[in-house]
């Protein structure tokens, strides 16, 4: 599902809402996790899921075609983890 039919969805599902006023809410959500998470932050959403973020440490990796060895910096990955709801409704 794309953001474009997250939105088309709820504002099916919701027809006293603006169409441009579900796009601001579904806008807003995703900014304000991304905006947590940049700050190293914990998003939690409860039945869900959780986001954190993890750090990747520098290291010494290796330039497949020829061999050589490569410096690769530190980095930061968004990681996801299931809720247990969300893992019983994929399992039942």
């Amino acid at each position: 599902m794309t953001k474009s039919e997250l939105i088309q969805r709820i504002a099916e599902l919701n027809p006293h809402l603006y169409h441009r006023d579900v796009e601001r809410i579904v806008t807003t959500v995703f900014e304000e996790i991304s905006g947590a998470l940049s700050r190293g932050d914990r998003v939690e959403l409860r039945g869900f899921g959780a986001f954190s973020v993890k750090r990747r440490d520098a290291r010494v990796g290796r330039n497949p075609r020829t061999g050589d060895a490569v410096h690769v910096s530190e980095k930061h990955i968004p990681f996801f983890k299931t809720g247990k709801l969300l893992r019983e409704r994929l399992n039942d």
